[in-house]
């Protein structure tokens, strides 16, 4: 029975150049492989040492695919054995959110990356653990314990001068993990964007999008350029509030979990209109669809997915101790670039410190031009980019800056950490935070309550990554 899934698992994988008929018929294969593992899943799982279904969630909450029909090397854990709704992820509690983020690369199909086998970077413990952790936030003396408690955290890794000084795994995560990112992936999608920079795949950020993608000629997205759209300035209106179900968002969460997820999202994106009386590079708007639409570029500029490429030139090379997964529209062609990636607490780690340390390999290669972390965080002060806490702008190439609101705890020494860092956010909590000058790099999975979250929550960020600048130094 398992060779007959993997067997089924290759036919699905193979051209990425398949014509759209052949897409279809592709798409029906993996409905049954779902099917299949679904109908196996109790004979499958004890053989893989794993529990069967317990029913702890209601019928319309499935178990996801194995991990041989995923074509993983090895199988994260836990393993849940039932798995919620994706196209609910908006209304799940926090509860069912920790079940859903480790296994949303189950939920969707997905393109692996893998490691190839190399010898991961090494990760070596940090001869003195980190300890006496301080900060103020709402008029308290907080210590890491509040920190865990206050942000809902799922996993904590700190990484200084190469070094685990802390790990921590909440909710029954271990090391073995595949946490989901979501917006995060924004960040990846921006330094693999870098890469394909440097090998003059992508000729310049001032290139407009239909250089790369025609099909977005005559669409509300014709004559934005690279470097506005990856701003997220490119002027087109897009509703990402996540609290309203009819918002543009919500409408693509439910696009991604359909059975035609490519075609629902583009037509989606296409049928975007301007923000009337708005040009091109004016007006900062968080937006989701325009992050779509660079991971596009960049797989059309480099003629792979998203996860090929991120294998080939990163995740096989600096390299990575396990395989990831990267959600796919269409499998082996198109992969989600606005949110997606899954992959380990001290994957996530590698990669923050690869950046940190400005795109070289351990060889010495260089990835990354030498000013494109520079280029990444010179933040935009188009309308709606500049607020009291970042009075030079919040955002990047999709990076954050970070500063706490004024008059909720913040001092000079905070405000200092603050500019010498920049920030990967995700919804509920996902983050990445660098600052190269002190050599430290913060990765947090969490499953904060809401995703229109108080903006304390981000303030208490800011502090306690000061907090470890100052017990770190």
């Amino acid at each position: 029975m398992s060779i007959s899934l993997i067997w089924i698992t290759t036919i699905i994988r193979q051209s990425p150049h398949q014509a759209a008929s052949d897409r279809r018929l592709n798409r029906s294969l993996s409905r049954i492989l779902v099917t299949l593992c679904v109908v196996l899943a109790a004979g499958l799982l004890p053989s893989l040492g794993l529990p069967a279904t317990t029913g702890a969630f209601e019928a319309d909450r499935a178990p996801g695919p194995n991990c041989a029909a995923l074509g993983l090397a090895s199988c994260p854990q836990p393993f849940d054995a039932a798995i919620p709704a994706p196209a609910s992820m908006l209304q799940w509690d926090q509860k069912t959110r920790v079940i859903g983020f480790r296994n949303t690369y189950r939920q969707y199909p997905g393109d692996v990356f893998h490691t190839r086998g190399a010898e991961p970077y090494p990760l070596p413990r940090a001869a003195k653990p980190l300890s006496n952790v301080r900060y103020q936030w709402q008029g308290h003396q907080q210590q890491l314990t509040d920190y865990l408690k206050d942000q809902s955290v799922t996993g904590l890794l700190i990484i200084k001068d190469g070094r685990i000084a802390y790990e921590y795994y909440g909710a029954g995560n271990t090391e073995r993990t595949l946490w989901t990112s979501r917006s995060v992936a924004k960040s990846v999608v921006s330094v693999l964007t870098g890469i394909a920079v440097h090998e003059g795949l992508i000729h310049s950020m001032d290139d407009s999008i239909t250089q790369y993608l025609p099909e977005l000629s005559h669409t509300a997205w014709d004559g934005v350029s690279l470097r506005q759209l990856i701003r997220h300035t490119s002027g087109v209106a897009w509703n990402e509030h996540y609290a309203d179900p009819n918002s543009d968002f919500a409408k693509l969460t439910r696009c991604e979990a359909s059975s035609e997820p490519y075609d629902c999202v583009l037509k989606l994106i296409s049928g975007l209109l301007r923000v009337e009386g708005v040009k091109p590079g004016e007006r900062w708007s968080y937006n989701t669809a325009g992050a779509w639409i660079m991971g596009r570029v960049l797989e059309k500029a480099t003629g792979m997915p998203i996860a090929s490429y991120l294998e080939s030139r990163l995740w096989s090379r600096y390299a990575m101790e396990h395989d990831g997964v990267w959600q796919a529209l269409v499998p082996g062609q198109i992969d989600m670039g606005g949110h997606g990636f899954n992959a380990t607490l001290r994957d996530w780690g590698r990669f923050a410190w690869f950046v940190a340390g400005g795109g070289v390999l351990r060889n010495g290669e260089h990835l990354l031009d030498s000013d494109w972390i520079a280029q990444s965080t010179d933040w935009t002060q188009a309308k709606g980019s500049v607020t009291p806490a970042a009075p030079q702008g919040q955002f990047g190439y999709q990076w954050w800056y970070s500063n706490v609101e004024p008059g909720r705890g913040g001092d000079a020494h905070v405000d200092e950490t603050a500019r010498q860092t920049f920030w990967a956010e995700g919804i509920y909590g996902q983050t990445l935070a660098i600052n190269p000058k002190e050599k430290l790099v913060l990765v947090q999975w969490s499953t904060w309550a809401a995703a229109e979250t108080p903006a304390s929550l981000y303030d208490e960020q800011a502090l306690f990554f000061d907090g470890l600048v100052r017990a770190l130094h």
